[in-house]
């Protein structure tokens, strides 16, 4: 009797066993067709967007920030000429799987909204092509200057109008600062005489010193476009003593610099290492450096042969996103392009305009020139001018006679120029700084593109902006 009820418990089993594998085939059958329907119609509707990543502060700070674009398909490559950008701006495009990258190799304009396209996007296996539109807004600018006053010095956070400026960091005696993509650094200076680098987070907090190369002085703060990456002329206390150094030439990583990382001396190999004037070469890790025998070099601290640049008297400035630098020749002005080492020809402006003081090259290939009317050894007038290839000049702003233009400065994206003026030159007496400026200065905010070419947009109580890549030299 118990074998016959087991018989029977054994025949269930097997029926149960052949009814739920009867049913998990239906099911993966059914699902099978669910996913076979949802690739089609996936591949009938060409790709999609399912994310989108873009930093709008980072855009208008920088070159090199990307909008990345991830669909659902892997992709076909995509042709710069099947993506528009409005308002125009230059880019590269990029393709990597399911993603395409739109890198703006030119900092974007503030305060702008801006919309991508890309037409014929089309799945690596085929199918339709989809278009696909994606807009972002950037943000307004808000610069940093330096105040000193007789209480201490000021780092102030600031909109263009100069309203509502917020102050971030004080000390008894700044220097110079320079603005990062991170950090404030601020050049100062204690009791003693002697320099001190302060590195804070952007807020003006978290405030912690730089190591320095000894006991000395610091100048010609500079900072890279991008990055955290510093550099300075260091002269040590004791200079005029054997061994001793005099204008050298560092640079310092503030990330690394947190874990007690020392800075790293650029030296000329062979040559004059003393310095006068340097410049970071954008978007490369070079250095521009023209030492105290008028030798202008290209030096790569990562390595590679210096290339020699013949000599020059000051280097004006390289245009940001590019490698073309303006220097001061002996025989005048000359732009180079730091990729080839060749010089390229600079259209002349009109005589009648006057002498040109300082030129300050863009990234359109136009120049910023300060022009002079001098008659014996008073000067007449002084206007700034974008002059563009064919040396046709345009004037964006005018100084009175009695007034100075120490120095002028171009906004990331090249929209604005920053021009420090001292009022009433006469009556505005230098202060006592290392870095001496007059008395009393003004930072005036002109639009240099565009039908309001020439319209001031704000006046600044201060000096430094954070778009100057040098401190004044007043």
């Amino acid at each position: 009797m118990s074998t016959e009820r087991a018989t029977r418990r054994e025949r269930s089993r097997r029926r149960r066993s052949r009814a739920f594998l009867g049913a998990f085939a239906l099911i993966v059958g059914a699902l099978a067709v669910v996913g076979l329907a949802g690739a089609a119609v996936t591949v009938s509707q060409g790709p999609r967007v399912t994310n989108v990543s873009v930093d709008p502060d980072a855009a208008v700070s920088a070159s090199g920030s990307r909008l990345i674009i991830t669909t659902t398909q892997s992709l076909a490559k995509v042709a710069p000429a099947q993506v528009t950008v409005s308002p125009a701006a230059p880019f590269t495009v990029d393709t990597s799987g399911r993603s395409v990258g739109i890198r703006f190799t030119q900092p974007l304009w503030d305060d702008t909204s801006y919309t991508v396209t890309i037409a014929g996007l089309v799945g690596l296996g085929g199918g339709p092509a989809a278009s696909v539109e994606q807009s972002f807004t950037t943000p307004p600018l808000h610069p940093y200057v330096l105040q000193r006053g007789t209480g201490g010095d000021t780092i102030l956070r600031t909109d263009l109008a100069g309203a509502d400026p917020e102050p971030v960091y004080t000390n008894p005696h700044i220097e110079d600062f320079r603005a990062t993509s991170g950090h404030l650094v601020m050049s100062t200076i204690d009791g003693d005489d002697k320099s001190h680098l302060i590195v804070t987070d952007l807020d003006g907090g978290n405030a912690r010193e730089l190591p320095l190369p000894g006991d000395g002085s610091v100048t010609d703060l500079q900072s890279a476009d991008r990055g955290d990456l510093v550099g300075y002329t260091f002269t040590d206390a004791s200079v005029g003593t054997p061994g001793a150094r005099e204008a050298r030439l560092f640079t310092a990583s503030l990330t690394a610099a947190q874990a007690g990382v020392q800075p790293t001396m650029i030296e000329r190999a062979g040559g004059e290492s003393r310095v006068d004037d340097w410049r970071f070469v954008p978007g490369t890790d070079s250095i521009l450096m023209l030492t105290y025998d008028g030798a202008l070099t290209l030096i790569s601290p990562s390595g590679g042969d210096p290339v020699t640049l013949g000599n020059a008297v000051s280097i004006d400035g390289i245009a940001r996103g590019t490698t073309t630098a303006i220097v001061e020749r002996i025989d005048g002005p000359a732009a180079i392009d730091l990729a080839s080492a060749k010089q390229v020809a600079l259209p002349p402006t009109d005589k009648a305009l006057g002498q040109t003081n300082k030129m300050t090259p863009l990234a359109d290939g136009s120049t910023l020139r300060v022009l002079a009317v001098v008659d014996g050894f008073t000067v007449r007038s002084t206007t700034v001018n974008v002059v563009d290839a064919s040396g046709t000049a345009t004037p964006v702003f005018s100084v009175q006679p009695k007034d100075i233009l120490i120095q002028s400065c171009v906004s990331p994206s090249g929209r604005y120029g920053a021009f420090l003026v001292a009022p009433d030159a006469v009556s505005n007496p230098y202060d006592g700084y290392k870095l001496p400026l007059p008395t009393h200065v003004r930072t005036h905010v002109v639009t240099l593109t565009g039908p309001n070419a020439g319209t001031e947009v704000g006046a600044l109580a201060g000096f430094d902006i954070s778009w100057c890549q040098t401190p004044p030299r007043g």
